[in-house]
């Protein structure tokens, strides 16, 4: 019997994604460089993957002229605006409420802090329906996606056993990770992550909007 849904945040719930990814590639265009999308694609919803900084990456390509630290600093301030104005994704809300009726426990498992987490998560207006919010602040560094340690953490909490719980993830890194630590995936991609490769079983819609909980039960 499932007890628990553990979500994903950026890209899951909000798109914060593709924005990111946007901003970095107009900077890019800007100064006659295409951003490196294989490179940016493993660090989706983690940094296990690969160390790959587009800020750093983009002054070695134009040998110093830039500073990473203004690109980094320029590339909040951009993405910050648009993502503050997107909406929650579609079917996340219904999701959350056929939940509560259903008596399970919410969790949220994000590589993000908690100061970005709790912050939108309070702007969408979803906050308190959550049992649980667990952040890369509440494990080891460098212990994030795709290591399992986050969700691990929600079992642990939650004190659940793996097959009584199912993640949703949109991101190769939140996929790894929910299957190491044993638990059933639902995944969910978003404009960035829909062409990106994923191993494993799980099972795949393009919306939340397409599923309802009481037949994935």
């Amino acid at each position: 019997m499932i007890k628990a849904i553990i979500f994903d945040f950026d890209g899951l719930i909000l798109d914060t994604e593709t924005p990111e990814f946007l901003v970095w590639q107009s900077i890019y265009m800007e100064y006659g460089h295409e951003l490196p999308a294989h490179e940016w694609s493993k660090i989706v919803g983690g940094y296990g993957l690969s160390n790959f900084d587009a800020a750093e990456h983009l002054t070695d390509l134009t040998q110093g002229q830039l500073d990473a630290v203004s690109l980094r600093v320029r590339h909040r301030i951009e993405s910050g605006a648009a993502i503050e104005s997107s909406p929650i994704l579609p079917g996340v809300e219904n999701i959350i409420h056929e939940a509560k009726k259903l008596g399970l426990k919410l969790a949220i498992a994000s590589s993000s802090p908690h100061s970005w987490v709790d912050t939108h998560a309070k702007r969408l207006g979803i906050f308190d329906y959550f049992d649980k919010i667990i952040c890369a602040d509440d494990v080891p560094p460098g212990r994030t996606k795709p290591n399992p340690d986050l969700f691990l953490l929600a079992l642990d909490q939650f004190k659940v056993q793996e097959n009584e719980a199912v993640v949703f993830e949109d991101s190769p890194n939140g996929v790894k990770a929910a299957q190491s630590a044993g638990i059933f995936v639902v995944l969910v991609t978003n404009p960035t992550t829909s062409s990106l490769t994923f191993d494993g079983e799980f099972l795949r819609l393009n919306s939340l909007a397409d599923l309802r909980l009481s037949d994935l039960m």
